[in-house]
């Protein structure tokens, strides 16, 4: 992890499939500190948190980079026991597309949860700089893996959230996740030279711009495994996803649907493919 003093990671204590590890909650400074992402609504982790507050030290802005409960659950007991405002770049479900929300109503909730309660005190738009004493952190809108996600900035160094982490791919669920925009923030933050990433969950990822030219290039196949399957004919999502996850266990499938869907309301966006009756998520889809 980092060997900067005055970027430290406190690991949440909620390991899962989805999470990793745990949540990494992260400190900046070395006087009025920034909390970003204070992660689950967990006690134990709340002490940690302000344990890690030391002597002359005080917690000055909490940041959230996206409204799953992983993130965000804690923010509000922190922010009541410690003054400091809450930043995030809106509530849960902020920053949707028109597309996703026409979807909403008809795609069910999946994933890791939203925070549907998570009401920042300050909103955070791309390009805002917050700072204290001596640190800037500069929000980035990356919306993807939500439409809310934000990435921060201090310096060279990017605190990526769920965007792009090393362990593991981002999960990209509609109407919640958004293909089209998780791929355009990927070649933005490409055009950037990073010198690491510090993600959400797992390790430190020390070469960024290979990291994300992986990324893009691992989504850019599953697309092309798509468009080849339906070149054979229409097919439905579930049809699609036995074919291209093939070999993949049955409990995963569900999650390799949903991350088809994802593609597809992307490709039709594009006039790549297109659904009949309707783009659903039970529609049958074809080459255009």
């Amino acid at each position: 992890m980092p060997s900067d003093p005055k970027v430290r990671c406190l690991l949440a204590p909620n390991p899962s499939p989805l999470t990793g590890t745990g949540t990494n909650t992260w400190l900046v400074g070395a006087t009025g500190l920034a909390v970003i992402d204070p992660g689950p609504d967990d006690a134990l982790h709340l002490h940690a948190i302000l344990a890690a507050v030391g002597p002359g030290q005080w917690i000055e802005r909490i940041i959230v980079t996206h409204a799953h409960l992983d993130h965000s659950a804690l923010a509000p007991r922190l922010a009541a026991l410690t003054g400091a405002p809450v930043h995030a770049f809106g509530p849960a479900t902020s920053g949707r597309s028109a597309v996703m929300a026409r979807l909403a109503d008809s795609l069910p909730a999946h994933g890791e949860g939203l925070d549907h309660g998570f009401a920042p005190d300050r909103t955070l738009a791309d390009g805002d700089t917050l700072t204290g004493p001596d640190w800037a952190l500069q929000a980035i809108h990356t919306p993807g893996h939500l439409g809310g996600h934000l990435c921060l900035a201090l310096g060279a160094t990017l605190f990526s959230g769920d965007h792009v982490m090393g362990w593991s791919t981002s999960i990209v669920s509609p109407p919640d996740g958004d293909m089209g925009a998780y791929m355009a923030s990927l070649h933005r933050l490409a055009a950037t030279r990073w010198d690491r990433f510090l993600p959400g969950h797992g390790a430190e990822i020390a070469d960024p711009g290979k990291r994300l030219a992986d990324l893009i290039t691992h989504r850019e196949g599953r697309e092309m495994q798509i468009l080849a399957a339906l070149a054979e004919g229409p097919a439905r999502i579930p049809q699609l996803a036995d074919r291209i996850y093939a070999g993949t266990p049955r409990h995963l499938l569900p999650a390799a649907a949903r991350n088809v869907l994802a593609h597809l309301i992307d490709l039709a966006d594009r006039k790549l493919v297109a659904a009949r009756p309707a783009l659903h998520p039970d529609a049958e889809f074809f080459r255009t």
